[in-house]
């Protein structure tokens, strides 16, 4: 037991040489894992839009609909840069990027509006390259409606002969109200950027643990003993347990729960690929082409009910999928421990798996080497 112990020790100390000595490998671990998230930050440090520019089409020239625009206009969020006299006109400021919305008042506005039955309508159209333009342009522009659709109720109440206070009394009996839930801000950066974090931290140990495994493949210096899959694990976790503090902002208590099976099933998770990683540069390869389908995979950036059903059940065996939701319902939603415990138990799950994968991994490589007659190191 005693000599297990030693060859599990040499190879940690062994394997945090070889980490220490790599310049690649420190730059992946160390730069790269706390560069990235300051350059998303930096990206999404503006997390609203402001004076988003806006077209109007406006056929009713009409007092009603100047006083929407009016309204509209006063709102931080868009800024009415141009009156077009038709909607090829708008569309073409659409085009050339000069506008990224055009509001359309028909020419009935103000006649449907003057009708106690009538329908008055108003055509909105947003410019959907960028989510930010989007959502400046609707909510701002829908708050506005909000407003005049109560007032338009008052006034053809008034019509109907009813007293304005009783009138105004049956249109606060819906009153409207707007929270946003986990995000307080309603930006993306805080939507995003917790879970471009945890795969931040995913996606950095993938790639070194990578390169360190084609590394010692290119000098014959691998080394698959159960010893050594302990040891380079040990390593692995000893450095990104104090990154993950630092990266996850001194994550809430209860996260610091999750971290480890986290870190854990990525770091067996990731050895397990080594395995077949015949040279550094692979690494780099697999990083480039797995990051967004990992971030798209799990659900958070896209809904999870919209992605085919074979990819979603391949999510699960993907250690950040239970990393960036357990993350996300704690520090953004408040959850408590118990209410992430599927989040908890499947972490747990992936890193026994992905452990005993890995050793039967090794053992089969070990196996096939001893076969090809190569120096096996200890």
């Amino acid at each position: 037991m005693s000599e297990y112990k030693y060859k599990i020790v040499k190879s940690f100390v062994s394997e945090l040489q070889r980490i220490f000595r790599d310049p690649g490998v420190m730059v992946i671990f160390i730069v790269a894992t706390l560069a990235y998230p300051l350059i998303y930050k930096a990206l999404y440090w503006n997390e609203q839009i402001c004076d988003v520019p806006v077209a109007v089409v406006d056929l009713s020239n009409s007092p009603e609909s100047r006083t929407f625009l009016h309204r509209w206009n006063a709102s931080p969020d868009i800024r009415l840069t141009y009156s077009c006299t038709s909607m090829a006109e708008a569309e073409q400021l659409l085009r050339e990027q000069k506008v990224h919305g055009i509001i359309y008042f028909p020419h009935d506005f103000a006649r449907q509006l003057a009708d106690p039955l009538g329908k008055a309508h108003i055509s909105l159209y947003c410019d959907m390259s960028s989510f930010l333009y989007m959502k400046a342009i609707y909510l701002s522009c829908n708050q506005v409606m909000l407003e005049s659709m109560r007032n338009i109720q008052i006034d053809r109440y008034e019509q109907m002969g009813m007293d304005k206070e009783f009138a105004w009394a049956l249109v606060q009996d819906a009153p409207y109200t707007e929270t946003a839930l986990f995000t307080p801000t309603g930006g993306y950066g805080s939507f995003l950027i917790p879970a471009v974090l945890v795969l931040i931290l995913h996606q950095t140990l993938l790639f070194g643990i990578c390169m360190l495994g084609g590394t010692a493949r290119e000098e014959n210096e691998e080394s698959y003993s159960f010893s050594s899959l302990i040891g380079r694990a040990g390593a692995c976790f000893l450095i990104y347990y104090g990154l993950a503090a630092i990266l996850l902002g001194f994550f809430p208590r209860l996260f610091d729960l999750l971290i480890a099976p986290y870190l854990l099933a990525v770091i067996f998770f990731s050895l397990c690929v080594s395995v077949f990683i015949r040279n550094r540069e692979s690494g780099l390869v697999l990083l480039i082409s797995t990051s967004l389908i990992f971030l798209f995979m799990a659900g958070i950036s896209w809904p999870k009910e919209m992605i085919p059903s074979a990819w979603r059940y391949l999510s699960y065996f993907i250690p950040y999928t239970w990393g960036a939701h357990a993350f996300i319902h704690i520090n953004s939603m408040g959850a408590t421990l118990a209410q992430t415990s599927m989040e908890y138990t499947a972490l747990w799950i992936l890193a026994g798996g992905y452990m005993l994968l890995a050793c039967g991994l090794f053992y089969l490589r070990k196996s096939a080497l001893f076969r090809t007659s190569r120096p096996l190191p200890e």
